[in-house]
């Protein structure tokens, strides 16, 4: 295994080879702020090279930790002008964007972006592409979104800049939508009805090694220009892999049933139901099980010599998965990615709003907390700390959304004390953060309409302001009544959590200010 004392992209073999005439290279990155590439990207930098990242907003890249040691160029991966910009005297093209969860027209999106980024690649010399793709049978049919995948690798194979497709499988990592959906489904399930495909024999792969992989493609042969599967040593069957999480969990082994009648869809919604990832996300992940992916044959080695020490054991990547060993943070999570469907455009100004139909709820409270008091509490909410008003009722509108095949409320918060554009809060998105001033978060539950909730902090005399927004858009008449029929529920939820919010941060401040509060068990 990879030593757990090098961080991965400082060992000799994976460090950025310097050009002909001494410089150091340039790697872009499209995708850097989903699960791989937000790992992938400070390995990079920690590797040498000089990184650039194409993101649709910058503001959300300003949420990592490694944001302040890279380019961003704004635009999409179908954006010929920010392509332009993004690829000009770039040595390596990191392509990790597939669409998890889109659309119908996903397929044609993807090629779309695809052709895009490798005229955009063929037109600056990029010398190298390097693409993440799925691990897939051969001569059989596959799920529409792993044969968009291997259709998108075509279409880098063939565009004149030499190319390495990784094929990979499911990934064992801390944050991975793969394993959480083992996780959950063992620790929530003493008993698991089944699809056939849990008797399906897979090869999962340590995100660790993933990682490994991606950095050593940029540095194989110049001509080397092919797709290579890559996967751990392990070959396991689906409740192979569920019994192996509950033993490294110290849980009993689950009894697993499979039951033809569980359809991809059927299995999703059930997915749905017992583990925080939603049924768009879910079903891929379903449908791509469907067949068997196990590695045809193990070409990579022949370019990329393996991690030191090997490859990781799939118990062993679920210990460091869980925390149990070394040190394998939740550094990038399925939850960074945009859920299907929903708005991607940040709220309209107020003037744009005339002309079409909104509805509001507005609540403002003054408060003697500070303005810092009140701001920790808003960038704090949701998650463990809750929504402040009548927990019931959320939990109900939670379950409400997962019925349905939302988001619902389990998703919850990677950190309960700050939040950056792009975030998950539960079924809410961070849309935009002013630090000690505004909070807007946009709706990711399943509603008839756009939705937004604003809160926010003002100076006020000798006190603050707090002021607190619900704006929603309706779409058609199931809008309107959508609208209609919660207000008795806004009623309940929005003044009791303006008031509780504002409570909270008054007792806040009163603790803090307290020179009697009690220390802690360090006598801090």
């Amino acid at each position: 295994m990879t030593s757990l004392s090098a961080p991965i992209g400082t060992e000799p073999a994976l460090r950025a080879a310097p050009r002909e005439d001494g410089t150091t290279p340039r790697a872009l990155v499209i995708g850097a702020t989903g699960y791989i590439g937000g790992r992938l990207t400070p390995r990079l930098v920690a590797a040498g090279y000089r990184v650039r990242v194409l993101a649709r907003n910058a503001a959300r890249v300003s949420g990592f930790a490694w944001s302040d040691d890279v380019e961003v160029v704004e635009g999409s991966a179908d954006d010929r002008e920010a392509l332009a910009r993004a690829t000009a005297d770039v040595d390596v093209l990191y392509y990790l964007v597939h669409s998890m969860g889109a659309g119908k027209d996903f397929e044609a999106a993807d090629l779309r972006a695809a052709h895009r980024v490798a005229e955009a690649a063929a037109t600056a010399s990029v010398a190298r592409i390097v693409y993440l793709g799925g691990l897939h049978p051969t001569d059989v049919p596959l799920s529409p979104h792993l044969r968009s995948r291997v259709e998108v690798g075509e279409v880098f194979l063939g565009s004149g800049v030499p190319t390495l497709v990784l094929q990979a499988g499911v990934v064992i990592g801390s944050g991975s939508a793969s394993f959480e959906m083992v996780r959950h489904l063992t620790e929530v399930l003493p008993y698991m009805p089944a699809p056939r495909w849990v008797r399906n024999r897979i090869q999962p792969i340590a995100v660790r090694d993933v990682l490994h992989y991606l950095l050593g493609a940029a540095r194989v042969p110049a001509d080397a220009n092919r797709a290579v599967d890559i996967g751990g040593p392990d070959v396991l069957r689906y409740g192979q892999m569920m019994n192996g999480y509950a033993l490294e969990a110290g849980l009993r082994q689950r009894a697993i049933a499979s039951l033809p009648v569980l359809t991809p869809g059927l299995a999703s919604h059930w997915v749905n139901l017992v583990t925080p990832v939603p049924r768009a996300i879910a079903r891929p992940l379903i449908a791509s099980l469907e067949n068997e992916c196990v590695v045809k044959d193990r070409a990579v080695d022949d370019l990329i010599p393996r991690p030191e020490g090997g490859l990781t054991p799939y118990r062993r990547s679920v210990q460091l998965a869980l925390g149990r060993v070394g040190a394998d943070a939740v550094e990038t999570s399925w939850q960074d990615a945009e859920v299907s469907g929903l708005p991607s455009d940040p709220l309209p100004s107020d003037p744009d709003w005339s002309g079409r139909t909104v509805f509001t709820d507005t609540r403002t409270v003054h408060t003697t907390a500070s303005v810092e008091d009140v701001w920790r509490v808003i960038i704090g909410i949701g998650g463990q700390n809750g929504w402040y008003s009548t927990p019931l009722l959320w939990a109900v509108r939670g379950w409400m959304d997962r019925l349905v095949g939302g988001v619902g409320l389990r998703r919850g918060r990677r950190s309960r004390t700050s939040a950056a554009v792009g975030d998950a809060i539960d079924f809410w998105r961070v849309e935009a953060v002013e630090p000690g001033r505004m909070l807007r978060l946009r709706a990711e539950m399943r509603v008839p309409g756009l939705a937004w909730l604003e809160l926010g902090a003002v100076a006020d005399g000798d006190g603050t302001r707090y002021e607190q927004r619900a704006v929603f858009f309706p779409r058609g008449l199931a809008g309107r009544a959508y609208w209609l029929l919660v207000l008795p529920f806004h009623a309940l939820i929005f003044p009791g959590m303006a008031a509780r919010i504002t409570a909270t941060a008054e007792s806040t401040a009163v603790a803090h200010s307290s020179p009697d509060r009690p220390r802690d068990e360090r006598g801090q």
